[in-house]
């Protein structure tokens, strides 16, 4: 089986909405585009996508991923994401998709998915897609969450869990910290505690 694991950056409260660029996601007036580039967290991240044989991403990631990589020069993340198979959730794209090794999911997204999982094979890299990841996590699709935190707080933006959002539970399996200080905060979903405190 394969495993669906959510790579994000986040910030302290929670923002996950256009950390690489300026113009990456300028949805609901929000003017913090590129937070995450001075922290370079991606790079130093690299383990995370050891085992990645596919991409699951929603649309809007996806044509945003599409309208940037492909055209990067002398990166070699590029290379690795134009040869990597794509998974695409959307209920308005049609096939053919114009990136190489794109597939549309046909049908109802979590039985897609779940489909996936089914499958022998490497892991299963989600990135951005935010609405997607609150479908997943309805579903109980989601194996690991690695969760790159940075010490900033924007006050404002998409959040990973929104409120009146799908809330998991989580238990920390791995965490470290970056040289320019972000955790890299590895979760597995887990029961939810029972009782109150003592």
């Amino acid at each position: 089986m394969s495993s669906i694991v959510i790579l994000t950056n986040l910030t302290l409260d929670g923002v996950m909405q256009a950390p690489g660029r300026p113009d990456e996601d300028r949805r609901n007036g929000f003017t913090h585009g590129g937070w995450a580039t001075p922290y370079a967290a991606m790079q130093e991240a690299g383990e995370s996508m050891a085992n990645v044989g596919a991409l699951l991403l929603g649309r809007r990631t996806y044509e945003d991923f599409y309208g940037f990589w492909p055209h990067q020069t002398g990166n070699p993340f590029t290379e690795i994401l134009n040869r990597m198979q794509k998974y695409v959730a959307s209920t308005t794209l049609q096939e053919p998709l114009a990136w190489s090794n794109s597939t549309l999911l046909k049908g109802n997204v979590h039985e897609a998915v779940a489909n996936l999982k089914g499958q022998p094979g490497k892991d299963i890299l989600v990135m951005g897609s935010g609405d997607l990841i609150q479908t997943l996590i309805k579903h109980d699709l989601i194996d690991r969450y690695v969760l790159l935190i940075h010490p900033l707080v924007l006050g404002s933006g998409r959040r990973l869990f929104p409120e009146g959002g799908a809330s998991p539970t989580l238990q920390l399996v791995d965490a470290r910290t970056t040289s320019t200080g972000v955790v890299v905060a590895t979760y597995h979903p887990a029961a939810p505690l029972t009782g109150t405190p003592a």
